[in-house]
């Protein structure tokens, strides 16, 4: 883009203005000695057409002769200029995306939390690490309220412990969260009595294991998991959605139908 040069002084500006500051014009002398008188005129003519402004900025027409500060026109420059130049310097900033830390902390709260339903549903299962085993945990759950609890402890015991496995594995994450969210709905709604802290009974541990489990049901395991590539791990949302629905429903028929206050 060139940039027309509007000094009254310039090369480029007003004809009335060519003649100012001709007078400062220096007389070419040569080594021989002062031109003829015949020849003086026309060099004086000759140099009274062109200002100290003209000589000052002989390069009026290039580019490179002025700086974005001296334009007289208003121009955008990186408009009109190519985008390659643009290109090359790119935004400083690093755009966003998915990181290692985001991974890492996936893979945390996943072993974290797959080893608690692990240990619990070893516990229900097979009575190891001080757990009450099927026969103790079923009579636990008649105490509750629910009828058929050999078949319930067994179900139960047997979630905890399969969405444990495959949250430690980063496997089917959303339908394993479902898992967890569901037991964890039921222990919520038999403690509602009793307050939210649990230093007085209440279901503030179930509630933090419930969220958990709700989160990593929406945001998916992380690519540190066999679910990476996998059709659920690209859409996390709707297959979220999908895994919430069964989780409220499987809780709700356990509480419908097994459930007698």
């Amino acid at each position: 883009m060139s940039i027309h040069d509007d000094r009254p002084g310039g090369a480029g500006g007003y004809p009335d203005d060519r003649n100012y500051g001709a007078h400062a014009q220096q007389p070419a002398a040569s080594a021989q000695g002062a031109p003829s008188a015949k020849s003086a005129p026309s060099v004086k003519s000759a140099q009274s057409t062109q200002s100290l402004g003209a000589q000052k900025y002989s390069n009026y027409d290039d580019d490179d002769g002025y700086s974005d500060a001296e334009a007289t026109s208003v121009v955008d420059r990186r408009a009109a200029a190519p985008s390659d130049y643009y290109d090359e310097i790119g935004d400083p900033r690093k755009p966003f995306g998915w990181n290692a830390g985001t991974d890492l902390g996936l893979l945390i709260l996943r072993l974290v939390l797959g080893g608690i339903f692990l240990a619990h549903g070893a516990q229900k299962l097979f009575g190891v690490l001080g757990g009450p085993g099927p026969e103790g945990f079923a009579m636990a759950l008649s105490k509750m309220g629910f009828g058929q609890s050999a078949a319930l402890a067994l179900v139960t015991g047997g979630t905890e412990l399969g969405a444990g496995a495959l949250l430690v594995l980063g496997l089917f994450t959303p339908l394993a969260a479902a898992g967890i969210v569901g037991v964890m709905a039921n222990a919520i709604f038999l403690k509602l009595g009793a307050g939210f802290f649990a230093a007085a009974g209440g279901f503030e541990l179930e509630a933090t294991l419930g969220v958990l489990g709700l989160g990593l049901m929406f945001t998916g395991p992380g690519r540190v998991a066999l679910d990476y590539g996998r059709v659920w791990f690209r859409r996390p949302l709707p297959f979220g959605f999908i895994s919430l629905i069964i989780a409220v429903a499987a809780s709700a028929a356990v509480l419908v139908l097994f459930h007698r206050p």
